[in-house]
């Protein structure tokens, strides 16, 4: 049995709200989060056995596919993912800030779990969709090889699907921009 994460990500919130009921009673996942973010999409993320998160975001998204923005399923997911969307984070150093933006909520997850995944950088926060007119944004540190390593596979892996927007790397940022975020 694998553990994974699967989400998804709809227009509007009466198909949003249904669709994550269809995803309980489809097969026997956990609610990590289920709620309203701008502008007035509605996102469900769900954990439980990698079979069962597949067959429980596959019901969800076929059953409103004209309101589905996007969705995902991971198996294994890095475990910074979760503190970092809480702003649980931990971060002692910031040697190179990496930033990346996507047009939608669900890519940001996939986008930062092949950032850790890729190399060796801390997510400091992902912010998925609040106060953001339903863009996401991520921030990473570590090393500046490894934090452009991690930004470029997190562009490519996102690219396909249409809902990268933006990223930069800052080398070493002021201790005033460190503050700001931390």
């Amino acid at each position: 049995m694998s553990k994974a994460i699967g989400m998804i990500e709809f227009k509007t919130v009466a198909s949003g709200i249904t669709a994550a009921d269809t995803m309980v009673k489809t097969a026997e996942v956990d609610i990590v989060e289920a709620q309203t973010v701008c502008p007035g999409k509605y996102i469900a993320i769900v954990s439980g056995d990698l079979s069962a998160v597949k067959a429980a975001v596959d019901a969800a998204s076929a059953q409103f596919p004209e309101q589905l923005i996007d969705n995902f399923v991971l198996g294994n997911p890095h475990e910074d993912i979760f503190p970092a969307i809480y702003g649980a984070t931990n971060i002692e150093k910031v040697s190179a800030l990496g930033i990346f933006e996507t047009y939608d909520a669900a890519s940001i997850i996939v986008a930062a779990d092949v950032a850790a995944k890729t190399a060796i950088v801390d997510l400091i926060e992902l912010r998925i969709a609040k106060g953001m007119c339903g863009k996401s944004y991520m921030l990473i540190t570590g090393e500046v090889s490894a934090v452009s390593a991690a930004i470029e596979k997190s562009k490519t892996a996102i690219a396909p699907k249409g809902m990268y927007l933006d990223s930069s790397v800052i080398a070493h940022p002021d201790t005033q921009m460190i503050k700001s975020i931390l």
